[in-house]
């Protein structure tokens, strides 16, 4: 088993007082169930594990349905969509593809907030395309990473009623464990919830409980005498079952989660809401852009839909002249027909002298002259009809037409995003290259400098004499040729550590070499500051901190700052006094 899959978390303590660790891959890509009365901990349970994923540097996706999480962006970057003006962008089912895209293609973690919509099947169909989209994706990239869904029992209830979005939430549960996608659902409810997914789980967590129908379940599912237990169980404390460890059942008392509880029932004090992390802009943008063209489509749709409205109503009318023109010029040529035929008219009108034949016969031509009339006119509105229809095929070819453009656009704009990062990718690799020939020239033009101080802007470090009051070691010593950070590393023994640090986090060795001399120059340091120095997004260096604590390179202290280890920081001075 590989140092990544053996990684830990901290979550509380034992009923004896021992540490409880919780395996990281096991929690991204397995399948877990939290439960428990309201005030038992069931969300503090959830929120102390996302802080220790986030801690860690590995994104996941939560859906909020009740607003609570948000509290996370008091420490941690993460993306606040949903319906609400406090949320970070407004987003619909729309965005549903480029929510996934950035959780696991860009690693940003997401709070997925559908607690704001007015209209439930917005909600439902946003968390429904969103988990589909993620489900697909992972088949390709098979990344480790956790959808956490509060309030599950809504989508996947017990007995009937269980929709689409609940059925992508079951078969997530029993598939997506291959491809790296796990679950952990929530709810209040156990026993509403649909047992199938209950017992798939391979981590449960079991709160307070209390009503009859609840504890029953306990008990079918650890044993009966749980049944009892589990509803004298503190607030925070529970029963967990993971089928990784020999530990069948163990009490646990979880630890408080460190950010803002903003799913806290609301009190008499005064309430303050803390200042909370924001995301870029720049991010914020894309997802308003694609919001915004959504609603030129739709005004541009409904224009089409009334133009063809109209051409259709005009048809109709001119259907109806044509066929009272054609009514009109029928009824003409019969009378016609019979006036001019001679032995009709002596039929009908035996006596009629030679002056009543004239008037018969005038009145022929006058008909005949109208009959004209009438076909051209009827010519005239069946040529107008063929241009009325051929203008409602034009106008639903334009219709197709920008049917078809808009989902081209679509593919073009996920072409050129992917061609975006793959060239930001290289400017960050080049930019690295020139940085390093810019430091070699400074090091060149530097080497007659009376006091060198330690120099870590890049990948290649010249260490020299400097005061304790400036680096917070003794005076370090390195002969005055230069030397990359990394050799530095190999003499003190310690590039293994870092190496593996590296390996297991976003960032490469050099980057790592990078935050290593900055934190013996200026260090203790946050990870906000080391993040631009060394031309990282925090997030990478959230986790390339977190596996070089793992490695005891460094250690954390408070105000959540990073310092270099006791040892190291002994071996780099003993390097430096050696020269």
């Amino acid at each position: 088993m590989s140092e990544h899959q053996q990684r830990e978390i901290l979550v509380g303590e034992t009923d004896d007082g021992s540490d409880l660790h919780l395996p990281v891959v096991e929690l991204l890509t397995g399948r877990g169930f939290v439960t428990g009365k309201s005030g038992s901990g069931k969300s503090n349970t959830a929120s102390v594990i996302a802080e220790e994923l986030l801690e860690a540097g590995f994104p996941l996706l939560i859906v909020d349905t009740d607003g609570e999480y948000y509290g996370l962006k008091e420490e941690y970057e993460m993306l606040h969509a949903g319906a609400d003006e406090e949320c970070d962008i407004q987003i619909g089912p729309e965005h549903a593809e480029q929510m996934a895209t950035l959780a696991l293609e860009e690693n940003v973690p997401i709070i997925l907030d559908v607690s704001g919509y007015l209209d439930e099947a917005v909600a439902d169909e946003l968390l429904r395309e969103t988990a589909r989209q993620l489900f697909v994706k992972e088949k390709k990239l098979k990344k480790p990473f956790l959808l956490v869904v509060e309030e599950v029992h809504e989508y996947i209830p017990e007995g009937g009623g269980m929709g689409e979005t609940g059925k992508l939430l079951i078969k997530i549960g029993k598939r997506g464990r291959k491809h790296g996608l796990g679950i952990l659902g929530i709810s209040q409810r156990p026993a509403d919830v649909k047992k199938d997914f209950i017992t798939q789980a391979n981590w449960l967590v079991w709160h307070r409980l209390t009503w009859d129908n609840d504890t029953k379940v306990v008990g079918r599912i650890i044993d009966t005498e749980y049944s009892e237990l589990v509803s004298e169980l503190n607030d925070g404390q529970a029963f967990v079952q993971t089928d990784w460890n020999d530990v069948d059942v163990r009490k646990i008392q979880f630890r408080r989660k460190r950010t803002f509880d903003a799913g806290a029932t609301p009190g008499l004090d005064d309430f303050e809401r803390p200042e909370l992390k924001s995301v870029s802009d720049a991010l914020v943008g894309d997802l308003q852009q694609i919001s915004e063209r959504k609603d030129r489509e739709e005004n541009r749709i409904v224009e089409l839909e009334n133009e063809l409205e109209k051409k259709d109503t005009r048809i109709e009318t001119l259907e109806s002249e044509l066929e009272n023109a054609r009514d009109i010029s029928s009824a003409a040529k019969q009378m016609a027909d019979a006036l001019s035929n001679p032995e009709t008219i002596q039929t009908q009108l035996p006596e009629a002298d030679g002056e009543e034949l004239r008037r018969l016969h005038q009145e022929i031509v006058e008909l005949e002259r109208e009959c004209e009339v009438l076909e051209d006119d009827l010519e005239e509105r069946e040529a107008a009809l063929e241009a009325a229809e051929a203008d409602a095929e034009r106008f639903e070819a334009l219709l197709e037409s920008r049917t078809e453009t808009i989902d081209r656009l679509r593919m073009e704009n996920e072409r050129l995003r992917r061609r975006v990062s793959e060239l930001e990718r290289d400017l960050d690799g080049e930019s690295a290259g020139l940085a390093d020939e810019a430091e070699l020239e400074d090091a060149d033009t530097a080497s007659d400098h009376p006091e060198p101080i330690v120099h870590a802007d890049g990948d290649a470090v010249e260490f020299g004499y400097a005061s304790e009051e400036e680096t917070g070691l003794a005076e370090i010593v390195v002969a005055n040729e230069r030397r990359e950070f990394v050799d530095l590393l190999e003499t003190i023994g310690i590039t293994d550590r870092v190496e593996a640090a590296s390996d297991r986090s976003q960032c490469s060795l050099e980057t790592a070499a990078r935050v290593v001399a900055e934190l013996a120059r200026d260090g203790p340091l946050e990870t906000a500051t080391i993040a631009p120095r060394v031309d990282r997004s925090p997030v990478a260096v959230q986790g390339l901190l977190s596996e070089l604590r793992t490695e005891s390179v460094l250690d954390r202290e408070a105000g959540r700052r990073y310092a270099l280890a006791a040892d190291v920081r002994a071996k780099l001075t003993l390097v430096g006094a050696d020269g």
